[in-house]
């Protein structure tokens, strides 16, 4: 059966990913992968991971996908012993020098998208080395996916949802070249996501467009400065869950989901969006249909708009920033949890009343989307609070003393 790899950037993510039903986990340490600018885990922070991760049966992947110089390659490499012990399953390598001392150590080896696996024989080569699997080029088509599949000696795995780079396998320089952050060390400031100003020279006739799209376009807005602004540098983000059974029938082992840098109700809604749609091919694959909601819910979290990458074609649409319907307003933390009565009270700074939807998050708790249809003061119902009120509400799962409450606003176009 399929794995589903959700991503963990902090324990409230790892807790909220496991609880919607990922089969495994991956997620950064410290200097040596790929989200520098999440907060990742220490080395000491990987036996608690570990041990959270078998609750529920899920493996454990450590991402350590930076480019490695002499100094960071020989840091890791004396580590090895002390993450073997923490018994996390794997790592996740883009420098395959290391492969051969990480098996030894008693890890799995797969190999990066940073690698940009194309080929049946680098594949091949892989094997070779040690490696068990390999996360394949985010640049290949599906066809070219199910051949590499049915070919390859050793496990394949492909991402399915969430950002893409505009960069071949991520491999990019635009950050370093203007703010001396590398991407390729895992310190990208996403310059590509900003609002470019666009100028054109009158009289320059050597651009060429060579596109075979029939309506090519970047999304262009107007200034007050009399410039123009587009986010043609930006992707839209990856969206497959419309293609559950041609993805289920390409032969690969694992589907994975981008977010490490997101937050933890993006990984909750993601991870048990597709959680659904797996097993649903999986129960009845003849009557499988996708459901409506799943795309509602998917637009409700961070998105810059869904496409299919290269899937089934060269992409050419850009993003518009943040698409989702929604935005996350603190307001509030949980003080106690009452289980007899399935009740949470809450110390909240800004109103709140029934009928709104909040987020409770927490280590422990992870992250739990609910919507209010019961609130008290004092063991009366009311039906709004204002904020700087303590307040009780019915909600069936518990949540812990601290978790952190937020209330989903809807979004202004504008914003």
């Amino acid at each position: 059966m399929v794995e589903l790899l959700a991503p963990a950037g902090n324990f409230i993510s790892l807790r909220a990913v496991l609880e919607n039903g990922a089969d495994a986990v991956y997620f950064g340490l410290d200097d040596y992968n790929m989200r520098a600018n999440a907060k990742n885990f220490s080395l000491n922070d990987l036996k608690e991971v570990s041990k959270i991760a078998n609750e529920y049966g899920a493996k454990t992947y450590l991402c350590t996908n930076t480019i490695l110089n002499e100094r960071l390659a020989c840091s890791l490499d004396n580590k090895l012993g002390d993450i073997a012990s923490s018994e996390i399953d794997g790592l996740i390598l883009s420098d395959i020098g290391l492969i051969e001392n990480t098996v030894s150590n008693g890890l799995e080896a797969h190999i990066s998208v940073q690698q940009n696996v194309t080929n049946s024989y680098m594949l091949k080569t892989l094997k070779k080395l040690g490696a068990k699997r390999a996360i394949l080029s985010r640049e290949l088509s599906l066809r070219e996916i199910m051949d590499l599949a049915k070919k390859s000696p050793i496990e394949t795995e492909i991402f399915v949802h969430g950002a893409i780079c505009m960069a071949i396998s991520g491999r990019c320089f635009l950050s370093y070249g203007l703010y001396g952050r590398s991407a390729n060390c895992g310190d990208c400031l996403q310059p590509c996501r900003k609002n470019w100003t666009l100028t054109y020279e009158e009289g320059d006739d050597n651009v060429i467009n060579f596109s075979d799209a029939e309506e090519e376009s970047f999304i262009i807005t107007s200034s007050d400065d009399g410039s123009y602004r587009t986010n043609f540098f930006s992707p839209k983000d990856l969206c497959m869950i419309e293609y559950i059974p041609e993805l289920m029938k390409s032969g690969v082992a694992s589907f994975k989901l981008e977010g490490r840098a997101r937050s933890p109700d993006y990984g909750a809604m993601v991870t048990g969006v597709y959680r659904q749609a797996i097993d649903s091919y999986i129960a009845d694959p003849l009557n499988y249909k996708v459901k409506e909601e799943w795309m509602e819910e998917l637009e409700n979290v961070f998105n810059r708009g869904f496409d299919t990458n290269f899937y089934f074609n060269t992409p050419f649409e850009v993003s518009e920033d943040n698409q989702s319907k929604y935005i996350k307003k603190d307001i509030g933390q949980v003080v106690n949890y009452y289980n007899k009565v399935k009740a949470a009270e809450l110390r909240i700074w800004d109103d709140l009343k029934t009928g709104d939807k909040i987020i409770i998050q927490g280590k422990t708790t992870g992250s739990i989307t609910h919507t209010i249809d019961s609130m008290q003061i004092d063991g009366k119902s009311v039906s709004s609070v204002k904020k700087g009120s303590n307040v009780a509400i019915a909600i069936p799962t518990k949540v812990r003393e601290n978790d952190f409450v937020y209330k989903l606003v809807e979004r202004n176009v504008d914003d």
